[in-house]
């Protein structure tokens, strides 16, 4: 059976009407869906008994079940769902002055092996389709009887490696007789996939793009994350210089502190360097403690010295506000420990 949460609207109609039925009842369904958050076709009830029968014979409404959930003293909340195929991924509930911000998973593991994520070591098993990106957000919505006003592809996975259905999540997303969330309001992270970076520059949409840099060098941040290897930064900071230039937007930069490792003068000045005249803006996270990794939170100290510094010398920077450190904070934990208790 089909994911009906895997079309846009626009496809809906073409499905509905395969089904015999007038275009317009794709609209009454996506509302049902995206607007009324229902959860079974039989609530539907401005459509017929027969379409509603039509529909439970060919689709699935793709209802994420609650495996567990992490309350933080902060109010975060982390989802652990099962996503019905025996798989869990793993979702973000963060509270800002702004708003409800959520943290969405693009892929069931990841493949990118960044050394300071809790992703690293689990085997990936597969993209998620945009129905189950999509289903995140109306799962916790769902539990909490809010409407989530902010998105951030930043959970588990590469969001580029998952490239189209990320884009069409987001156009399901953003589209105002669906959930209607501003494409401004949403963010989407890389590790520095170039080639999607030009891509996604291409889409027209005003979504943020965040990447991933952590290091100033090729040597280190190779180290950090392997995916350099493959991109180096000569090539990605060129990437970001164009998609400045085709879409005059600017790029946040995502940068995690690790002690002894990228947190000195000498890195802020590098970084500096690197970003010197770029419409960006430095988004400096301290890093989290993961199992058996290698790199430890830096000093609040040589944080607040590192901040300062890059705003001392024309860098916007900012230092990202730590939610859930109560809880299994970093992005993969969770699934991590879920996997161990099904072994023991």
């Amino acid at each position: 059976m089909k994911n009906i949460k895997n079309f846009n609207l626009e496809e809906l109609k073409d499905e509905i009407e395969g089904l015999g039925e007038k275009k317009y009842r794709a609209e009454q369904i996506f509302k049902w869906i995206y607007v009324d958050k229902v959860k079974d076709f039989d609530e539907m009830t401005n459509l017929s008994i027969e379409l509603r029968n039509k529909l439970k014979e060919k689709y699935t409404m793709c209802n994420f079940k609650i495996i567990r959930k992490q309350e933080s003293s902060d109010g975060t909340e982390k989802y652990l769902f099962d996503v019905l195929d025996g798989n869990a991924i793993e979702t973000v509930l963060m509270e800002y002055h702004h708003g409800k911000t959520i943290c969405v998973s693009s892929q069931i593991g990841c493949k990118m092996g960044c050394k300071f994520c809790a992703s690293t070591g689990i085997k990936f098993g597969r993209n998620l389709e945009a129905g189950e990106i999509v289903e995140q957000i109306l799962a916790v919505e769902q539990d909490i009887q809010e409407n989530i006003s902010n998105i951030v592809f930043m959970g588990i996975g590469e969001p580029f490696d998952n490239y189209d259905n990320v884009m069409k999540a987001i156009r399901i997303i953003n589209n105002q007789k669906g959930l209607n969330i501003g494409a401004r309001h949403i963010s989407v992270s890389t590790s520095g996939l170039v080639p999607k970076i030009y891509d996604f520059a291409n889409e027209d949409l005003q979504c943020t793009l965040s990447i991933s840099l952590h290091a100033t060098n090729d040597q280190k941040r190779s180290s950090m994350m392997p995916v350099n290897n493959m991109y180096n930064l000569e090539q990605l900071m060129q990437a970001c210089k164009d998609y400045i230039a085709k879409t005059n937007k600017r790029i946040s930069f995502e940068y995690a502190l690790a002690k002894d490792n990228n947190d000195n003068l000498e890195d802020a000045k590098a970084l500096v360097k690197l970003l010197k005249g770029m419409l960006c803006h430095v988004n400096l996270i301290p890093i989290n403690k993961i199992e058996n990794g290698k790199y430890i939170k830096s000093t609040n100290e040589n944080i607040i010295k590192f901040r300062d510094y890059l705003n001392e010398n024309g860098i916007v920077a900012t230092i990202r506000r730590e939610l859930g450190s109560d809880i299994d904070a970093a992005c993969g934990q969770l699934r991590r420990k879920n996997l161990k208790d099904q072994e023991e």
